[in-house]
């Protein structure tokens, strides 16, 4: 394995996320995959275990430190996620490693073209 991409990997989701507040995975993710040769589902598991809690907070904090944090609506939002991540977890590991990229892709597809047009 190649430390030095998997630095890059982590330290280029980690500026996207915080400049754009966005999940690490959606880069992270494919990164692994294509740039880490790791299986979908190995890709996946490790981006969850990788960005969950410890890098969150970072950048939480610093938003919170400029009043750019809605408490309540985190909460809300954590509680789903504890649940939803929970399930959808169980969930990819039924399926097939190309359905589950084809998945994936067709999510990251969707979400860019609703950002792009509007």
């Amino acid at each position: 394995m190649n430390w030095v991409i998997v630095a890059a990997i982590g330290l280029v989701a980690g500026v996207v996320s915080g400049l754009f507040g966005i999940g690490g995975a959606i880069l992270v993710v494919p990164a692994l995959v294509l740039l880490a040769k790791l299986p979908q589902h190995t890709a996946q598991g490790t981006s969850l275990s990788a960005l969950l809690v410890p890098v969150g907070i970072l950048g939480a904090l610093q938003y919170y430190k400029r009043g750019q944090v809605n408490v309540a609506y985190s909460a809300v939002i954590a509680a789903g996620l504890f649940l939803g991540v929970f399930v959808g977890a169980k969930l990819a590991g039924g399926l097939h490693e190309v359905m589950l990229q084809r998945l994936f892709g067709g999510f990251l597809l969707l979400v860019s073209l609703k950002l792009l047009v509007g």
